[in-house]
């Protein structure tokens, strides 16, 4: 019997981006949802802009990140 993984659903930082500027009204960075990301452990590739791998030049807001991490939930992104 073979054991079938979750498939995790994937979506677009666009999509993110319209999801929550439709349930929430608010605007969100690209590189706000890139550190919601990275600080939930999810892969994420390097933006060629990024002059620093240490250093956020513009951190996801405390008020913006659970706004981000709802949307993710319910995609099935996150647990």
């Amino acid at each position: 019997m073979v054991k079938r993984q979750k498939k995790i659903k994937v979506a677009t930082y666009k999509q993110i981006q319209a999801d929550v500027q439709k349930c929430h009204g608010r605007t969100v960075k690209t590189c706000w949802i890139a550190h919601v990301k990275e600080l939930n452990r999810l892969s994420l590739r390097r933006s060629s802009k990024c002059l620093s791998t240490e250093q956020r030049k513009h951190p996801c807001p405390d008020s913006v990140r659970p706004l981000i991490e709802e949307l993710m939930r319910r995609l099935g992104m996150l647990s």
